[in-house]
């Protein structure tokens, strides 16, 4: 039988790959969940482009704050809370530029 010779150095590297692995499973996932394109414009060409932005409810976390890692039941409630858009359509939610009309049919218009 051979030597071990990973050391805890190695684990610790190991699991921060681990986690960012589990991440971006997740938000495959959630883009799949949410229909696969941005419910503005229709991009989707580049997963790294789409983000979720709640509509509804209080946040009780972000999808990928911090590295923690949650079941995907519960990160399926908080979907159901947010819409999936491109980065330029969130940010221009954000700056009031474009509305979401309603929750339910997560259409929007501009304005």
């Amino acid at each position: 039988m051979a030597k071990e010779t990973r050391t805890y150095r190695d684990r610790a590297k190991y699991l921060i790959q681990a986690v960012a692995k589990r991440r971006r499973k997740i938000k495959t996932l959630a883009i799949a969940y949410k229909g696969g394109k941005c419910q503005i414009c229709g991009y989707c060409k580049y997963q790294g482009a789409l983000d979720l932005h709640h509509i509804t409810g209080k946040k009780e976390f972000g999808i990928g704050d911090k590295g923690y890692t949650r079941s995907w039941e519960k990160v399926q409630t908080e979907l159901d809370k947010c819409i999936l858009v491109c980065a330029n359509c969130h940010r221009e939610l954000e700056a009031g530029l474009v509305k979401v009309l309603s929750p339910l049919s997560e259409s929007s218009q501009m304005i």
